[in-house]
């Protein structure tokens, strides 16, 4: 296979793999779970900030009882309870009128070349940490941003009258005690508690810090919820409802058709296409167009269809727990239900009550985008008749052609629903392709295992994981992995897994896979339009905090000694 024009995107914070402190959720999804109940009771209940630290205890341990969660969580739940009261009040303060409060303890700090002054650490812009990305981006929009411990500078910047709303990053024990001076200046003020407490080389949810950075009143969308939107999306693959849309089914190939439509799922594309219309209409949030629903189904029905005609070219004999579509009926009928959901999603596209140039562009989309993911997975099976080793390099562009426009045409089939295509063009295109990569990365990392859906490694396909292990290797560990990738070896997949274990190949690729997910969000940040950059970020969250990588990526539980603050302020030293 010849060399390919893609290169890697520009470096991100290296990710250290780090168990959290019992007091904070161990997973991402746990944490946006207690998150999104933290929410829900905020809006049920309306609690008036600023509210004083034991009435907030109260709240949190109700809600606790409530979710049936650790009673160690309580802290933690009661700093988000904290921000979403004030959550609407930040949205409503200008950026030129919020300071942003980032940890110093951050920083790698063993490479870290940043000097200190007395306002704080002076950012050398090295890229080892996640400090100069959120500084540039928050600088970059207005805010004041400060890199240092202790609240007395923050409170003297408060009292110049110039600050009306902080954004932090710190360690439960410091918020805890920078609590009573939010709740006397009486300013909003939102927090990310930092993973671990130690005080040394610490990670924080970036997707979090992001959404609140970027959170603004101009974007309608801020208030909406992803995951109610996604179960009405699920409701719509009902046998029922599917009925309702298609017609009745007529002859067993539609019947085999819309059962295969309505199996497990993520149904991240209809999402994704609902989405880019929510955002994009001039009433965001306002009751869905049934019609709607043909355009999101059309896109289901090129992605079914696409792993029908997979599983087949892969031999594979399970999906979703359950048998693959030619295992269960023969591939002459599968490789035909493949093609008739082909021609279901277009008779849908055509049928939808946009205009004609609206449909005429739909269709085009639609065909563009089989094309591409055709020429992926050709890439993929023409390799598959003479195997050799790939490069990263190369599996990345097979990535990029064969998952990447599903995603491009779901989003734009929303966005020509909604008339809006042609000033989001180029940003779909670029956050299309960011996110298709890092969703193939994630995937790759989930397969791996003894709790994977699938083995590429049994199953002899190319791999990100592989193709790093092969790069890195030498020596003996070069033949093992260059056999596999030839086919000609013997190895096992456990012997092949604990190759990638000793070459660290797992970590690289979860470097990689936050990489491209940086890669994402940085393709809005000249997007003008305040819903759709908002609504995007925060899908890009709810895509990867949805579903976990189960254990397979080593943790390495690194202790320190807690360092006790000087100063009570919103971070530490």
């Amino acid at each position: 296979m010849s060399a390919v024009p893609l290169s890697l995107p520009r470096p991100v914070p290296l990710q250290r793999f780090r168990a959290p402190k019992k007091n904070i959720p161990q997973t991402p999804a746990e944490r946006s779970r207690i998150l999104e109940r933290c929410r829900a009771y905020v809006a049920l209940h309306a609690p008036v900030p600023p509210l004083p630290t034991e009435d907030l205890k109260v709240h949190a341990d109700r809600l606790v009882e409530e979710i049936g969660c650790d009673p160690v969580y309580r802290d933690y739940i009661g700093v988000l309870l904290n921000n979403e009261m004030w959550r609407e009040s930040l949205a409503s303060v200008p950026f030129e009128r919020r300071l942003l409060l980032l940890p110093k303890c951050l920083r790698v700090e063993s490479k870290c070349p940043a000097p200190f002054d007395e306002f704080g650490l002076l950012c050398k812009q090295c890229g080892l940490c996640s400090i100069q990305d959120l500084q540039t981006e928050a600088e970059r929009l207005g805010y004041a941003v400060l890199v240092a411990e202790g609240s007395a500078i923050v409170m003297s910047l408060i009292q110049t009258g110039k600050i009306e709303a902080i954004v932090g990053v710190s360690c439960l024990s410091v918020l805890e005690r920078a609590f009573p001076y939010m709740e006397a200046a009486a300013i909003p003020g939102v927090a990310v508690p930092l993973l671990q407490d130690d005080c040394i080389d610490t990670t924080v949810d970036l997707d979090w810090v992001w959404d609140y950075i970027h959170l603004t009143s101009e974007d309608q969308t801020r208030r909406l919820d992803l995951s109610l939107l996604r179960d009405e999306i699920d409701f719509w693959f009902t046998p029922m409802n599917l009925d309702l849309i298609l017609g009745t089914a007529e002859g067993r190939s539609e019947k085999i058709a819309r059962e295969w439509l309505s199996r497990a799922g993520k149904r991240w594309r209809p999402f994704l296409t609902v989405a880019a219309y929510q955002a994009l209409r001039t009433s965001p949030g306002a009751p869905l167009p049934d019609d709607l629903r043909k355009v999101a189904l059309a896109v289901e029905c090129f992605h079914k269809a696409s792993l029908i005609h997979d599983d087949i070219e892969d031999n594979d004999a399970a999906r979703y727990g359950e048998k693959t579509l030619h295992e269960e009926h023969g591939v002459a009928v599968a490789l035909n239900v493949g093609d008739l959901l082909i021609g279901e999603g277009y008779r849908l596209l055509a049928s939808c009550q946009a205009g004609a140039a609206q449909k005429a562009e739909m269709l085009r989309i639609a065909a563009e985008g089989q094309r591409e993911l055709c020429r992926g997975q050709g890439a993929e099976l023409c390799w598959a008749r003479q195997p050799v080793p790939l490069s990263s390099l190369e599996v990345l562009d097979i990535f990029r052609k064969k998952t990447a426009p599903a995603f491009s045409v779901a989003l734009k089939l929303g966005a020509v629903y909604a008339g809006q295509l042609d000033a989001v063009d180029e940003v779909l295109t670029a956050y299309s392709e960011a996110l298709g990569i890092a969703y193939q990365i994630r995937d790759d990392l989930s397969d791996l295992g003894a709790g994977g859906e699938t083995n590429d490694i049994a199953g002899l396909r190319p791999s990100l994981v592989l193709a790093v292990a092969h790069e890195r290797a030498a020596n003996d560990q070069k033949t093992v992995l260059d056999a596999h990738w030839r086919r000609s070896g013997s190895a096992d997949p456990a012997r092949i897994e604990s190759l990638f274990l000793e070459l660290e190949a797992d970590q690289r690729c979860a470097d990689l896979l936050e990489r491209y997910k940086e890669q994402a969000i940085r393709s809005l940040a000249d997007l003008d339009n305040a819903n759709l950059k908002g609504l995007l970020r925060r899908v890009l969250g709810k895509i990867f905090n949805d579903t976990e990588i189960k254990g397979w990526c080593k943790e390495v539980q690194q202790t320190a000694p807690a360092a006790e603050p000087v100063l009570a302020g919103a971070t530490h030293p």
